[in-house]
């Protein structure tokens, strides 16, 4: 009887305390921590493990009878890998490649065998380097070769040319990291509308100094991109501002459990969509969809459009990422103005 017994308290002691050691609270957050990793394995691995080219442009100039052959050559290659566009003159191509509207362009000679490719690696090297592929194997079909040319190189710093996602990657991170460490320290919502307002005036001045310090380090320091340091800071100041701004609204809204969801927007999502391992061309239609319109997407976007490309293609991603800071502050204001005020208690009674 008295083992009985104390067997009986053991258990319930044991389970009074696996109660104090993980309440039912973070039990549910450790179950989302886990779905959160699985979902990192599955977008990373789903979006990078099997590029696949898809409709990537090509411009083709040449005769009208040349090509019209070429055009429907590369068209009718299985899967539709290549989008071949008859260019009215290789000049026009290689200024449609430097405003990016063609990533490729295939000039057939006129004499011999011996035809030209014109690529830009810094738009994909791994992108460049498929359709060089593609294009060869063509071309071997029909007895003849093709000599690449790279009209867009990427840096001599910039080997693989993925020091724009890099940078872009870095000031998520700054953002997102920033406005969780406020949330934390000082409470996940606000007490008010003006601790909000001094919440993302620090925030601000953070996002400054990141884009200062993350331009001079890849400009000035390594000379990993050759854009303008004032060009990169103001990309990096409204990145780090837009991430760390739509992240404190996820955790006045969400508190604690807003930070994981700013981890599956920013990380999980935003990171293999984002056009810097490989060019939206060569991920699955998911990642390529969404891609453009998360901030890592547009970061990245505008690094190297203003690394390589004399800042063409820029309108969008700069919006993209207004509209994810205007909405953070929006979001962050309203949660600290719906917050009751805490009544003082009367020393009186």
């Amino acid at each position: 009887m008295a083992s009985g017994l104390t067997g009986a308290r053991g258990q319930r002691g044991f389970r009074a305390e696996l109660r104090d050691a993980v309440s039912v609270r973070a039990g549910l957050l450790v179950v989302a921590v886990l779905l959160l990793q699985l979902g990192f394995i599955v977008s990373y691995v789903g979006a990078l493990h099997h590029p696949t080219p898809h409709r990537a442009s090509i411009g083709v100039v040449g005769p009208a009878a040349v090509q019209s052959r070429a055009v429907a050559a590369f068209n009718a290659l299985p899967g539709r890998p290549l989008d071949a566009r008859p260019v009215a003159s290789e000049t026009d191509a290689v200024r449609q490649m430097r405003q990016q509207k063609l990533y490729s362009a295939f000039v057939p000679a006129l004499t011999g065998t011996q035809d030209r490719l014109l690529v830009a690696s810094a738009a994909s090297a791994s992108l460049a380097t498929a359709i060089e592929k593609m294009v060869a194997a063509v071309e071997a079909r029909q007895g003849r070769t093709a000599a690449a040319t790279d009209v867009v190189p990427v840096s001599s710093g910039d080997q693989g040319g993925l020091t724009s996602f890099y940078l872009a990657v870095g000031w998520c991170v700054g953002g997102y990291l920033v406005a969780s460490i406020l949330g934390i320290s000082a409470g996940a919502r606000p007490a008010n509308r003006q601790r909000a307002a001094i919440r993302l005036g620090t925030l601000a001045l953070y996002s400054i100094a990141a884009g200062i310090g993350g331009a001079i380090v890849v400009g000035p320091i390594l000379h990993a991109l050759p854009a303008g340091v004032l060009a990169l800071w103001g990309v990096g100041a409204l990145l780090v501002f837009a991430v760390g701004a739509f992240t404190m609204a996820l955790q006045c809204f969400f508190g604690v459990v807003g930070i994981g969801v700013a981890v599956l927007l920013f990380v999980i999502l935003g990171n293999p969509s984002a056009g810097g391992v490989y060019a939206p061309p060569m991920m699955p239609p998911f990642w390529r969809a969404i891609g453009p319109w998360l901030p890592n997407g547009a970061g990245t976007s505008l690094n190297r459009s203003y690394a390589y490309f004399e800042g063409t293609k820029a309108t969008f991603p700069w919006l993209v990422l207004t509209v994810w800071a205007v909405v953070g502050v929006g979001l962050t204001l309203l949660a600290s103005s719906m917050r009751k005020p805490q009544r003082e208690a009367n020393p009186a009674m």
